[in-house]
């Protein structure tokens, strides 16, 4: 039996079925989807690094078009080089008994949530590279395929101009994390602060209970941040959340901005992209909605709307200047307060010689 706190197999089980059968499979369908990724995913790169400044420290972006099945794969062994500390600890705490219900739970829920998203997600950025283990398979960006095609052919997108605006969008991330020097790992030390801190006492179950009681009766929901991952948090470890979102709003909105911004005159469509993936964000309902709120999903949908809202508030007060200071060390990252609330951030980091 494995001492693995998640059960990977029924975790990949579990997500190939949620995933549902992949449309547009046939070889015959993506003709040209490779080709085109990629060369936008290239062509992407200097047109975010002319937009924003930021140029990749790491080389030169590699594009991979993948299924359904292949973008849960890279994302199962991202989970299990995250989450090895935590496992860990885990097996050295509990029984074994224990640990075999508790994994196979654990490997069901984290294939539910994959399968689902992996029906939506249309592109993505792994930036868990970890340089002696399979160095060819990381610091990818992931482009999936039956999901971009059947967007395309259901909304009739020009399929060129809608390429490279995902791949701007994705090759920005990519530029954030490894155009940044410090970002990757300071995202990476927030997340193993948070997995740190975890403790298996079922104590804690009781008491987040109490805490989220306590919160419904002030009006509160503790959800809102996070999911169940929030809900069940400690003290120390929702102020590590409020640092992720913070920076994630920061990344999400930065990287919806520089998609349009750095497409401008390239990709006339993406006034009418960016409103059919923004009613796709909101307007899920039923499972789907519940679902997103438990994962944690609804938190991230929120934080293209909020980051983008900093953005521009922020450079409205000091033009991209004011903007760029964000980039200049963790301590300068927003909070999620200062999120919604820029003029805190201009306060904090003393930029009122920068303001107009």
């Amino acid at each position: 039996m494995s001492d693995d706190a998640v059960d990977w197999e029924v975790a990949r089980k579990v997500a190939q079925r949620f995933g549902g059968k992949e449309p547009f499979a046939g070889r015959e369908h993506r003709d040209g989807l490779e080709e085109d990724f990629a060369e936008f995913t290239e062509q992407a790169e200097d047109l975010v690094a002319e937009c924003t400044g930021l140029r990749s420290l790491s080389g030169s972006a590699r594009g991979r078009v993948t299924s359904r099945a292949g973008w849960v794969d890279a994302n199962l062994a991202s989970f299990q080089r995250l989450l090895r500390p935590i496992t860990k600890k885990l097996g050295d705490k509990l029984d074994k008994s224990s640990m075999g219900v508790g994994s196979k739970v654990a490997g069901a829920e984290l294939g539910m949530m994959l399968g689902w998203m992996s029906t939506r997600v249309l592109g993505q950025y792994d930036l868990l590279v970890i340089e002696d283990e399979k160095p060819d398979d990381q610091d990818i960006v992931y482009y999936v395929a039956p999901n971009v095609l059947a967007l395309e052919r259901r909304y009739a997108f020009p399929q060129r101009e809608f390429r490279l605006w995902l791949a701007l969008h994705e090759v920005t991330h990519r530029a954030q994390f490894t155009g940044v020097p410090w970002m990757r790992q300071h995202f990476l030390g927030l997340v193993e602060s948070t997995i740190d801190s975890v403790d298996p006492d079922p104590q804690r179950f009781m008491a987040a209970l109490q805490r989220l009681l306590e919160a419904r009766r002030r009006g509160e929901d503790p959800m809102d941040q996070g999911g169940i991952m929030a809900l069940f948090a400690s003290e120390e470890q929702l102020a590590v959340i409020n640092q992720v979102a913070g920076l994630m709003s920061l990344l999400e909105g930065h990287g919806d901005i520089t998609m349009d911004r750095a497409g401008q005159g390239l990709v006339p469509s993406a006034d009418r992209f960016a409103r059919v993936l923004r009613h796709r964000r909101q307007n899920s309902s039923g499972f789907t909605k519940v679902f997103q709120r438990l994962a944690g999903l609804e938190a991230k949908i929120k934080q293209y709307a909020e980051g983008e809202y900093f953005i521009n508030v922020v450079e409205e007060r000091g033009g991209s200047d004011l903007f760029d200071r964000a980039w200049e060390s963790p301590d300068s990252v927003p909070s999620i307060l200062e999120i919604r609330d820029p003029e805190l951030w201009i306060s904090r980091i003393g930029a009122t010689e920068l303001v107009k």
